[in-house]
C-alpha cells in the first residue's frame, strides 16, 4: 500500500474563500456589507490566537470584523447586555462568543441569548433543533462538522450507504457531525471514551471522524483498510502539533486529514460562509 491520500483542508478552504469573496462583492452592490462581531472574555492565549486568525480570514474575503474584548472578571449580566446590543445592531450579521468562557459565566445561558439568526457558530438550541429535524438550511450548522462534510464532498467522497463512526459526543463536533452524516445517508455510530470495544467499532468504519481530544489515540491497526479518516484533534506534544489519530493510520487509510492543515482551515472557512449566509438572508 502506498499510503493514504492527504485531504488538503488548506487548499479547499482557499477555494471557499475565493467563492465567498465573489459573493460578498455581489452583496455589496446591494448595499449589504457582511459583518461579524467576536466577543472575547478574558486573556486566554489560545482563544486570542483563534480570534486573530478569524480576523485575518475576514479581512481576506472582505467581511467587516470587530472584536469586543472584555475582562476575565466581567459579570455575566454585562456580557448578556452586550450580546443584546449586538442582536439589535443591523450592521452585525454574525455574533460569535469565543469559548471557553471564564468559570463564573454559564456558557449555555450566554449562547441562548444570541439571536438564532446571527448565531453563526450554530450553537443556539433553535439551530440545533433545525439541524436534527433536517431543516439546517433554515438555520446555521456548527462550523467544524459543516467543514468536514464540505471536505468529503469536495474530495469526491459520497457518504451514502457507508458506515460512519464518530468518536466524540460534544455539542460542538460529535453530535452535529453525526446529524450531518445521517443527512448524507450514512449509517452512523457515535462512540466516546466509555464505549466498550471501541477498536472494533473503528475497524468497521468506512468513514471515521475522531474528535476525542487525546493525542494520537487512534492507532493504525484500528483503521479499516482504505477508510476515510477525519482527524479533528489539535494537541501539542513536546512542542509539536498532532491530532487524535496516530501517524501509523496513514499506512492503512485511503484518505486522511493532516494535522495541522486538515479540518482547522475548514472550520474558519465555514464561519465565513455562515456570516455571508446571515448577511444574504437580510435581503
Amino acid at each position: 500500500m502506498l499510503g493514504a491520500q492527504l485531504i488538503d483542508g488548506k487548499a479547499i478552504a482557499a477555494d471557499i474563500r475565493r467563492e465567498l469573496k465573489e459573493e460578498i462583492n455581489q452583496l455589496r452592490k446591494k448595499n449589504v456589507n457582511p459583518g461579524l462581531t467576536v466577543v472575547l472574555v478574558g486573556d486566554d492565549p489560545a482563544s486570542q490566537t483563534y480570534v486573530r486568525s478569524k480576523q485575518r480570514a475576514c479581512a481576506e474575503v472582505g467581511i467587516r470584523s470587530e472584536v469586543k474584548m472584555l475582562a476575565k472578571d466581567t459579570p455575566q449580566a454585562e456580557l448578556i447586555a452586550l450580546i443584546g446590543e449586538l442582536n439589535r445592531d443591523p450592521q452585525v450579521h454574525g455574533i460569535l462568543v469565543q469559548l471557553p468562557l471564564p468559570e463564573h459565566i454559564n456558557s449555555d445561558t450566554v449562547l441562548r441569548v444570541i439571536d438564532p439568526l446571527k448565531d453563526v457558530d450554530g450553537f443556539h438550541p433553535v439551530n440545533v433543533g433545525s439541524l436534527w429535524t433536517g431543516l439546517s438550511e433554515q438555520g446555521f450548522v456548527p462550523c467544524t462538522p459543516a467543514g468536514i462534510i464540505e471536505l468529503l464532498h469536495r474530495t469526491g467522497i459520497e457518504p451514502t450507504g457507508l458506515n460512519a463512526v464518530v468518536i466524540g459526543r460534544s455539542n460542538i463536533v460529535g453530535k452535529p457531525m453525526a446529524a450531518l452524516l445521517l443527512q448524507s445517508n450514512a449509517t452512523v455510530t457515535i462512540c466516546h471514551s466509555r464505549t466498550r470495544g471501541l477498536r472494533e467499532y473503528c475497524r468497521d468504519a468506512d468513514i471515521l471522524v475522531v474528535a476525542i481530544g487525546r493525542a494520537r489515540f487512534v492507532k493504525g491497526d484500528w483503521i479499516k483498510p482504505g477508510a476515510v479518516v477525519i482527524d479533528v484533534g489539535m494537541n501539542r506534544v513536546d512542542g509539536v502539533l498532532c491530532g487524535d489519530v496516530d501517524e501509523s493510520a496513514r499506512e492503512v487509510a485511503g484518505h486522511i486529514t493532516p494535522v495541522p492543515g486538515g479540518v482547522g482551515p475548514m472550520t474558519i472557512a465555514q464561519l465565513l460562509r455562515n456570516t455571508v449566509i446571515a448577511a444574504r438572508r437580510t435581503l
